[in-house]
């Protein structure tokens, strides 16, 4: 989980998959047949976006695999994979969409999603995307991202939820239980004092509060404790609540009475991951993949690292990724496209889920994500492969895959990266000022993105 401008970065790098079947009338395949099976269709040509660049040579390996196989099931169908990095450039996606070069099937943030389709840029796919064999198993708050109304613009790819990511090495060191990882905020501060306290460097909780990134987790913390950051119509702001208010007491709290968040403030994303890398960090807000990008780049190691559920939490601030489909592509092209899309994102034991090859290329198996499907029965059979195929101790992140099941996603607010820039105010002025008036900084904070909510009205 990143802010968006690394997780352009990070985008191209991620292994893409997808798959399905498709009729000439759009309608759903028999139940005897198998997805993948070859079509005696005419030739088409569909380009595909978001190619694994060739300095990912793993993830570049795997999706030319993946195509050259999607295309020996669909000899009438021809692939043209683009690796353009980052996948999606907010700069020139209109210059593309304008001059036709926009990919037939294009990446897409979730925050992008509806945006996009109000503006007329993506195809409905309605009358197609009933060919997608486990379309009904997807979970319904991922398919919604897609959804306006009672149309389909486009299928999910990746998905990730927010949580606490602890380091289970120093909770044993503190003398607290890696296996009984905090519930709640009160339990949170507790264990960051006592990790605070193995000495100097050591700090028990880390937040940021700079580069967009106080106010992005700002923003998680308020959706966990049940708040919102913007009102039902929109147009204004909503997280000068008691909820919000709660969130920076909390951290007002850790930082000036319990001393247990470190002196060193106004940190981003690469701040918190070097720390967490070093050994020296307890907890965190983050998903999953923060372990893995500690792992990665970081220096750490992931037997010390668990990820559970986000304190208290009555929903989890979202994510995630997936595709649409050139409003120009032809009905032949879409149909085409929902065929590779449920090959390579969508089936089980195949594409992104082919975790035998991941392991067999020293790739990390077994972070409870994507979660694409839940508890029905592709989703199951997803988490049997993972734990089958695992490299990572599965168990260390069982407390929020069995969280997620229960906790509501919810994405992003619109115009999200203003609002975070006017929170990481808040959150800087709380974290740097033991006089800080939070009262005042909400209503601050308030007034200024009334005014950017407006304006994108």
């Amino acid at each position: 989980m990143k802010p968006r401008n690394l997780s352009m970065l990070l985008a191209a790098g991620i292994v893409l998959t997808a798959a399905g079947c498709g009729s000439d009338n759009g309608a759903a395949k028999p139940a005897d047949t198998k997805p993948g099976t070859a079509a005696a269709d005419a030739p088409v040509t569909i380009t595909v976006g978001c190619q694994p660049p060739k300095s990912n040579p793993f993830e570049r390996k795997a999706w030319d695999e993946d195509v050259a196989a999607f295309q020996k099931l669909h000899p009438n169908i021809t692939i043209e994979s683009k690796d353009a990095f980052p996948c999606i450039n907010p700069d020139t996606f209109q210059a593309k969409l304008a001059g036709g070069t926009l990919e037939d099937v294009f990446y897409v943030y979730f925050t992008d999603i509806q945006k996009i389709v109000a503006a007329g840029q993506a195809a409905d796919i309605s009358p197609y995307v009933g060919s997608v064999t486990k379309l009904g198993d997807l979970r319904p708050d991922v398919m919604s991202v897609f959804k306006n109304g009672d149309k389909t613009y486009g299928l999910p790819r990746t998905n990730y939820s927010t949580g606490l990511v602890y380091n289970r090495k120093l909770f044993t060191q503190a003398g607290l239980d890696p296996d009984s990882p905090p519930k709640t905020w009160a339990e949170v501060q507790e264990a960051a004092k006592k990790i605070a306290g193995l000495g100097p460097g050591y700090v028990g909780f880390g937040e940021y509060s700079a580069g967009n990134t106080g106010g992005w987790h700002f923003t998680a913390s308020l959706y966990g404790r049940g708040g919102e950051m913007v009102g039902p119509d929109g147009k204004t702001a909503a997280f000068n609540s008691p909820e919000g208010k709660a969130v920076l007491e909390n951290l007002k709290k850790m930082r000036w009475t319990d001393n247990s968040m470190g002196a060193k403030q106004l940190l981003q994303w690469e701040d918190l991951m070097r720390m967490m890398g070093g050994g020296k960090l307890g907890m965190m807000i983050g998903a999953p993949d923060v372990v893995q990008s500690v792992n990665n780049d970081f220096k750490g190691k992931f037997d010390d690292y668990g990820v559970t559920a986000l304190p208290e939490a009555k929903a989890s601030l979202s994510g995630g990724d997936g595709y649409m489909f050139n409003p120009k592509a032809t009905p032949e092209q879409i149909k085409a496209g929902l065929l590779w899309l449920e090959y390579h994102e969508l089936t089980p034991d195949q594409g992104q889920f082919n975790y035998e090859r991941n392991k067999g290329q020293g790739r990390p198996v077994g972070l409870p994500t994507p979660d694409l499907y839940g508890d029905s029965a592709p989703g199951k059979q997803i988490v049997e492969t993972r734990k089958k195929f695992a490299t990572v101790p599965v168990e260390h992140f069982a407390p929020y895959a069995e969280a997620s099941t229960t906790i509501q996603n919810k994405i992003e607010p619109p115009k999200a990266q203003e609002l975070y820039a006017i929170l990481d105010v808040a959150m800087s002025a709380v974290l740097t000022r033991q006089d800080a008036d939070i009262d005042q900084l909400l209503a601050d904070a308030e007034a200024k993105a009334n005014k950017v909510l407006a304006k994108s009205s």
